[in-house]
């Protein structure tokens, strides 16, 4: 892994040249989804730092992410808006994900972990649109850092326990309710779990659209990731006490669901949805069987890229209205006839429409979760339906409706914007013809 952690490194001469970098990521992207095969147990690694299918995968989306943040921040270039800082930023983002989903070691992948915080800290802080950034900054640092103490502790007690941090490595006779506590809150805080997500609409709102993009696309899935990774060793005796977990997403995700209905905002809606499909990772992983791993690891690839490009599309509006009131952003049927087809599929597509990943993800999670306790598909069926609702509600209050009549000088939409989207729409609606990959980890 340290090969690229040096390609990295070597990219700081260039972060004065916006294009060559962003070119640069594209290369190292496929670079690596190319030219790593990844297989059920570990590989390419070293001592503290290895691969496996999940790791694989949420590297290459990381990649992938990037490179789009850089495409879709081209107003920082035109306006020489802190270019080499925020190229600087980008790097130091990059380098914290890929020790994050690499480490091997429980102790490096905390540290990489609550580091990826600082580069989103000041994508916000530095490139944000309302002075409202400073609160938002506050309610994401002090929420993950007030659930990410006890799991620091609870690291050291582990290592005091086994002598090893190493993943594979550590084994427990029994646990405590208050080790397992800490060792999994910092990750349902981060992804989030509903009742504890207030910090992420407001995160979304006040970022730019770079931090929103690796908001939704990336730091979400951090929790899932760990989630996933710790419970690796902590087994059986996760039973015990998953239901409570389950029981508040399942509850909490209806809630949101019907929240989406009643924004104003078009971030706050992708936001409020993003909540809503984590909540059906969080059961999927609680659920502790094979179909939610696999379920909860095709959900997160596929909501990545959906979230993404619905904050790509909220973007490119706001960049034309400077408004993301949908009371204002209306009437675009008639205005942007060509966008209107990327939103009518990438509405679908956050309503689990085939062929995208979030159909195959949910499918995988619903008969996990069903399979746990019938009695959910009760609130399974409703959130698939709330689902559609708020879907629909994005497309027809944007598309439809008479246009503003304030927005007196319109720019058309580019190329560079055409592909933004493309590139993302291409792997959410093809990776399905290669999902088999994805259940390798188990």
């Amino acid at each position: 892994m340290m090969k690229y952690m040096f390609m990295l490194l070597f990219l700081i001469p260039l972060l004065n040249n916006y294009w060559m970098m962003m070119h640069i990521y594209m290369m190292m992207c496929f670079g690596f989804i190319f030219f790593n095969v990844c297989y059920d147990f570990i590989c390419s690694s070293g001592d503290l730092f290895g691969l496996d299918i999940l790791s694989y995968s949420l590297v290459g989306l990381s990649y992938f992410i990037l490179f789009l943040m850089m495409m879709a921040s081209v107003k920082i270039y035109l306006n020489q808006y802190n270019l080499i800082f925020f190229g600087l930023v980008l790097l130091l983002m990059m380098m914290s994900l890929l020790l994050t989903f690499c480490s091997l070691n429980m102790f490096i992948f905390y540290i990489s972990f609550e580091s990826s915080l600082i580069p989103t800290l000041f994508l916000i802080f530095g490139w944000g649109y309302q002075p409202e950034r400073i609160l938002a900054g506050y309610y994401l640092l002090f929420y993950t850092l007030f659930a990410s103490l006890p799991l620091l502790l609870g690291i050291f007690y582990i290592n005091f326990m086994t002598n090893s941090l190493d993943f594979w490595f550590i084994s427990f006779d029994s646990l405590g309710v208050y080790l397992y506590i800490s060792m999994i809150m910092a990750f349902l805080f981060k992804m989030p779990i509903p009742f504890f997500h207030f910090w992420l609409p407001k995160a979304h709102v006040e970022a730019p659209i770079s931090g929103s993009m690796v908001l939704a696309a990336i730091l979400l899935k951090m929790g899932g990731y760990g989630l996933i990774r710790v419970y690796m060793f902590m087994g059986s005796y996760t039973i015990m006490y998953n239901y409570i977990w389950m029981s508040l997403s399942l509850w909490g995700s209806l809630i949101v669901s019907f929240l989406c209905m009643f924004q104003i905002d078009i971030k706050s809606i992708i936001a409020y949805s993003s909540v809503a499909h984590m909540s059906l990772v969080i059961c999927g992983i609680m659920s502790y069987n094979f179909y939610g791993f696999c379920g909860s690891l095709i959900m997160m690839i596929g909501h990545g890229f959906c979230s993404s490009a619905l904050f790509c599309l909220a973007n490119i509006i706001y960049e034309r209205s400077y408004s993301r009131s949908l009371f204002i952003n209306k009437g675009y049927l008639m205005m942007l006839p060509s966008l209107s087809l990327l939103w009518f599929i990438l509405c679908s597509n956050n309503m689990s429409s085939p062929p995208s990943l979030n159909l195959l993800g949910e499918i995988y999670l619903i008969n996990s979760i069903i399979s746990w306790d019938y009695m959910t598909f009760i609130f399974l069926g409703i959130l698939s339906f709330m689902s559609c609702c708020y879907s629909v509600y994005l497309f027809s209050m944007t598309q439809h409706g008479f246009t503003y009549s304030g927005l007196s000088y319109f720019n058309s939409i580019n190329i560079r914007e055409y592909m933004l989207i493309l590139f993302h729409l291409i792997p959410l609606n093809f990776l399905i013809l290669k999902f088999d990959g994805f259940t390798l980890f188990i």
